[in-house]
C-alpha cells in the first residue's frame, strides 16, 4: 500500500499516472470545487464531484455508490484497472481520502491509488505547473471487485456497543462529540456513539495540509489506547474525515481501513 505521493514525486512521474482532483467543500464555505477546478488544476486531471458520486437513494450524505455507479463512472474517466491513480484536493477537510478509499472499497489494487500529500496547497505554494485545459480520455472497461468488509452499518455499530468487538474512533471535533456543539446538519441530535473515541482529524494533520510522520501518527494513535488486538472502525460527520484517519492509520498498519459509512449522519438522525 502506498497511501501518499509527494508533490516532487506526481510533479515527476505526472505522465505516467492518472490523476483526480477530489475538491469538496462545506455548503456554509461558499466555495464551489468544480468551478474552481475549470479555473485551475494539475494538468490531467478529472474532476470528482463527492456529492453526485455518492448514492443518491437515500437521505444520508456521502454513502458509498452501487458498484454499477462506481464502474460507469471510473470508466467515464478512461482509467483501467492497472492505472496508478493519484488523488489531490484543494480542502481544508482533505477530501481527497474519500475518493482514494472508495476506490480501495472497490477493489483497485492499494498499491496503485495514493493521495498527494499536501494537495493542491502545497502543489501551488511550490508553484508547480497548473492549467485549465480540460482532457479528455477514451472510456475505458473498468471492472469492479467490491471488498464489502471494509464498511460497516448502522446494525454492526449497535451490536457492538454491547459486544465490543471492534474500536470505533469519531474524527470529529472534541465539541460536537461531547455533544457540546450543535451538528452543522439539520436533524441530527449532538453526541457519539457509546463506547466510540475521540481523534478529531486536525490532529493527523500538518499546517500545510500534508500528513505528520509515520511516528508522530504512531504517538497520535497511541495516546488512544487502542486494544491492537480488535479492528478499528472509523467514523465523522458523513463518512468523509472518517477516511483521513483511515489513511492516516493505514501509514503506521500497512492495512486498508475500515469505514462506518452512515456515520453521524446516519447514527445521530432523531427519530420523529
Amino acid at each position: 500500500m502506498i497511501p501518499l505521493v509527494s508533490t516532487k514525486w506526481l510533479a515527476e512521474n505526472q505522465k505516467k499516472v492518472r490523476i483526480i482532483d477530489a475538491s469538496w467543500h462545506l455548503p456554509d464555505e461558499g466555495r464551489n470545487a468544480y468551478e474552481e477546478y475549470l479555473n485551475s488544476h494539475i494538468v490531467g486531471s478529472v474532476f470528482f464531484d463527492l456529492d453526485k458520486n455518492s448514492k443518491q437513494e437515500t437521505n444520508i450524505p456521502h454513502m458509498l455508490p452501487n458498484k454499477e455507479n462506481w464502474q460507469k463512472l471510473i470508466s467515464s474517466f478512461g482509467i483501467k484497472n492497472d492505472d496508478f491513480v493519484v488523488i489531490y484536493d484543494n480542502s481544508d477537510l482533505i477530501s481527497s481520502c474519500r475518493c482514494w478509499f472508495s476506490f480501495l472499497y472497490f477493489g483497485h489494487n492499494p498499491n496503485l491509488v495514493s493521495v498527494l500529500n499536501g494537495g493542491l496547497k502545497k502543489w501551488n505554494k511550490e508553484k508547480r505547473v497548473l492549467t485549465k485545459e480540460i482532457v479528455n480520455f477514451n472510456r475505458s472497461n473498468y471492472l469492479i471487485a467490491e471488498k464489502k468488509n471494509l464498511i460497516v452499518d448502522k446494525n454492526e455499530i449497535d451490536k457492538n456497543i454491547l459486544s465490543k468487538v471492534f474500536e470505533v474512533v469519531d474524527a470529529r471535533n472534541a465539541k460536537r462529540f461531547k455533544g457540546l456543539e450543535k451538528e452543522p446538519r439539520a436533524g441530527l441530535r449532538s453526541g457519539s456513539i457509546q463506547g466510540s473515541k475521540n481523534l478529531p482529524f486536525k490532529f493527523c494533520i500538518n499546517d500545510d495540509n500534508t500528513f505528520k510522520s509515520k511516528e508522530e501518527l504512531k504517538q497520535v494513535f497511541d495516546n488512544l489506547k487502542l486494544n491492537n488486538s480488535k479492528d478499528v472502525i472509523f467514523s465523522c460527520g458523513s463518512g468523509v474525515t472518517a477516511c483521513i484517519l483511515g489513511l492516516a492509520n493505514s501509514i503506521i498498519s500497512g492495512k486498508t481501513p475500515k469505514i462506518y459509512d452512515g456515520s453521524w449522519a446516519e447514527y445521530g438522525l432523531i427519530k420523529l
